[in-house]
């Protein structure tokens, strides 16, 4: 396969997916299991499965690390989906509920919440720390990622 395909992780099964670049934001679905490959929701990460979709994917992956309890951090989820929308194709935006998937938020010494922490290629690109809105969250992708895409 050329370079102009890039790998997507299915937020289903977890099998790795080489999807065109011109055809990412339309969607598409996964080779293995058949289901959407952008569903229209936050993928749930766990310990199980954190390490493939942050490091087998060529899109970038901006991790919400948060917890039920935390007041901040559900006033962010509904900004945090509205900003997914905008992103389709170009970022995949995931969720780590850190009480009940520790394991990563301990590797990447989270010590509040919500913190995001933007993905690429298994690496940490950037964090930011505290509530952001749709505006926030869309302006600081924009600083560290082309609009374009990755």
């Amino acid at each position: 396969m050329t370079t102009d395909s890039q790998h997507v992780v299915c937020p289903h099964c977890h099998k790795v997916n080489r999807v065109p670049r011109e055809k990412l934001a339309a969607g598409g679905n996964c080779g293995a299991c058949k289901q959407p490959l952008w569903p229209g929701s936050i993928l749930e990460l766990t310990d199980r499965n954190f390490a493939v979709h942050t490091g087998r994917s060529d899109l970038p992956v901006l991790v919400d690390f948060w917890a039920s309890w935390c007041g901040p951090c559900k006033m962010m989820a509904p900004q945090f989906e509205q900003a997914a929308s905008r992103w389709q194709g170009k970022v995949r935006f995931a969720k780590l509920d850190t009480e009940r998937s520790p394991g990563p938020a301990s590797t990447f010494g989270i010590r509040s919440i919500p913190t995001v922490i933007l993905f690429h290629h298994g690496r940490e690109v950037a964090r930011q720390s505290g509530a952001m809105n749709q505006g926030q969250i869309n302006q600081w992708l924009q600083s560290l990622l082309p609009v374009s895409g990755t």
